[in-house]
């Protein structure tokens, strides 16, 4: 949807694990968090990016366009956007995993079909519930974390570090099983650009601080 100034109104939120606000945008009792902006002469640049997010990625998205820019705005729900969803610095790390998470689900529903996917989500299930994550407890909280865009929605799962390291070593096992081999981490490697670049590279160094990117190379 592309919207223009006078639709929508405009505010900010307290991130909930930064000190720092973030910009909201509110359209016919909808909420969505700013994800790129662009200079008023990068109409087209805009346009390619909310048209690659909504038509081949499937995000809930809106375009702004205003006089001396453009921006591209992600649907969140904004009564669970205050919530301190967890302590240290692990948001971002726990969205990057969301992220490889969801890859794998694609990729092998995409190359290997509907009855590896099936096997896939009661693998990662069982992960889940064998390691006591918090947030998992339903077919519906996994249909989430598959399915839903992780830098959307601000209620990251309140997982820890031990959860996961724990978990991208298990994923790299789910991988070989389902592919055979590890070609598919450069993918994986591929969906991290999603994350603004700073974040891109704190889990980059998470990854190498705990030997992780030894597997995820």
């Amino acid at each position: 949807m592309i919207l223009s100034r006078k639709d929508v109104e405009l505010s900010t939120i307290q991130h909930p694990s930064k000190d720092q606000p973030i910009p909201i945008l509110h359209y016919q009792g909808q909420t969505f968090r700013l994800l790129k902006a662009f200079s008023g002469g990068q109409k087209e640049e805009a346009i390619n990016f909310w048209r690659d997010l909504t038509d081949n990625k499937g995000k809930a998205c809106v375009l702004l366009q205003e006089s001396d820019r453009h921006s591209v705005w992600g649907k969140i729900q904004l009564e669970k956007s205050n919530k301190q969803t967890q302590d240290g610095s692990y948001t971002h790390i726990t969205q990057a995993c969301l992220l490889i998470i969801q890859y794998l689900y694609l990729e092998i529903e995409d190359l290997l079909g509907n009855r590896q996917a099936s096997l896939f989500t009661q693998e990662i299930t069982d992960i889940f519930h064998k390691l006591h994550f918090p947030q998992t407890n339903s077919p519906k909280a996994i249909q989430k974390i598959l399915t839903e865009d992780p830098l959307s929605n601000l209620d990251t799962p309140a997982w820890e570090e031990h959860h996961l390291i724990t978990l991208l070593q298990e994923l790299h096992k789910l991988g070989k099983t389902h592919f055979g081999n590890d070609n598919f981490t450069a993918g994986a490697q591929e969906v991290l650009t999603d994350l603004p670049a700073q974040e891109q590279r704190q889990f980059l160094a998470w990854l190498q601080k705990n030997s992780l990117d030894e597997i995820w190379k």
